[in-house]
């Protein structure tokens, strides 16, 4: 007997983020298993509900029959604890958890006190919680979740050529790419800082993520390009096709990612399924998310760090040929996505009668 499943996300599933990426790949796997997947994209204004996003989760659950099992994604459920315990009890409910809403950068104390209250009612709710990482599943126990609840299953990576040169002695023309949306935590603009002091190395970047996610922020970063007078060298390529973007890859010596926290980090693993070494930070599952061997780790918002960590990167042809050998060994250790999916498939069956 086929197993049904409805997985409910915030907005458009089609979004080119981590998130809504890891939802798409584990939907694709489960199919691959048999299961009759259904996804359903929420319309209306999250994390912070709207009336509309509000009516659009009733509406959902509402009609999902008696027994029926349901992931929803974190974005969608956290800033919705009272709809999701209305129908906990009749439905079999799992919280899927990229990071906690609480965590997202540039939220007033009294907006993150609210996320943290919302989000832990709501969890309190469920059946089972899926964490894409261990960072995350530990930070769940500030939310009153217990350990027993909760499933690990890290993302998968999808197997793809090595990219960058193999000439790592050359220091000129070094080619740099970060893939992320513009928001303030991803920290572009510290990024941007970094590379205005090391104008006089021969560097060019690629900042590929949407433009459109907070305008204000996209403006600032905009500015910072004009103000350092680096329009030439720092590239704002937006959202990008899954054969554009493994161009980019392709074409990149080192990826940067600067953010201040991540829940997971998925662009390291796409990076290393490439073979190329990564300078990242050590904010939220990024400290373990990146093998020390395959790149530099430096404090989240510390542009002078950035600044030293990408000049050793530029100044060090025999650092860059260590952390290409350590990326491509990191490569080799990646786990697929079919294996991800395989384990997501046990957690929601675990426990039930399957």
């Amino acid at each position: 007997m086929s197993h049904h499943l409805t997985f409910i996300l915030a907005g458009d599933p089609k979004q080119l983020t981590g998130g809504y990426l890891y939802d798409a790949r584990m939907v694709e796997a489960l199919r691959q298993q048999g299961w009759r997947v259904e996804v359903i994209g929420l319309e209306g204004r999250f994390p912070e509900p709207d009336a509309t996003a509000a009516e659009a989760m009733e509406e959902a659950l509402a009609r999902q029959p008696d027994g029926a099992r349901v992931v929803i994604d974190g974005l969608a459920m956290g800033g919705l604890p009272e709809v999701v315990a209305k129908h906990a009890k009749r439905l079999d409910l799992t919280a899927l958890v990229h990071h906690p809403l609480a965590d997202e950068t540039g939220l007033d104390q009294a907006q993150r006190s609210r996320f943290t209250l919302s989000e832990t009612r709501a969890l309190t709710a469920v059946d089972r919680i899926i964490a894409t990482s261990v960072f995350t599943a530990r930070r769940l126990a500030d939310f009153n979740v217990e350990a027993e609840r909760i499933d690990v299953i890290e993302p998968g990576v999808e197997p793809a050529p090595l990219g960058g040169r193999d000439d790592s002695s050359a220091s000129s023309g070094q080619r740099l790419l970060c893939v992320a949306t513009l928001i303030p935590r991803k920290g572009q603009d510290v990024l941007i800082d970094a590379l205005a002091r090391l104008r006089e190395y021969d560097w060019q970047c690629d900042l590929v993520g949407a433009l459109d996610r907070d305008p204000r922020f996209t403006k600032t970063v905009t500015g910072l390009i004009h103000d350092h007078g680096l329009e030439a060298r720092i590239r704002l390529l937006g959202e990008q096709s899954e054969d554009t973007l493994g161009q980019a890859y392709h074409n990149a010596d080192l990826f940067v990612l600067p953010s201040f926290y991540e829940g997971y980090g998925m662009v390291i693993s796409e990076a290393l399924a490439r073979g190329l070494p990564v300078i990242t930070t050590s904010g939220g599952a990024l400290a373990h998310t990146l093998p020390e061997t395959a790149g530099l780790s430096v404090p989240p918002r510390d542009t002078q760090a950035l600044t030293q960590a990408l000049k050793r990167w530029f100044d060090e042809p025999e650092l860059r040929k260590q952390l290409r050998q350590g990326a491509r060994q990191a490569r080799e250790d990646l786990t697929d996505w079919q294996t991800a999916g395989d384990a997501f498939a046990k957690a929601l069956v675990r426990g039930t009668d399957s």
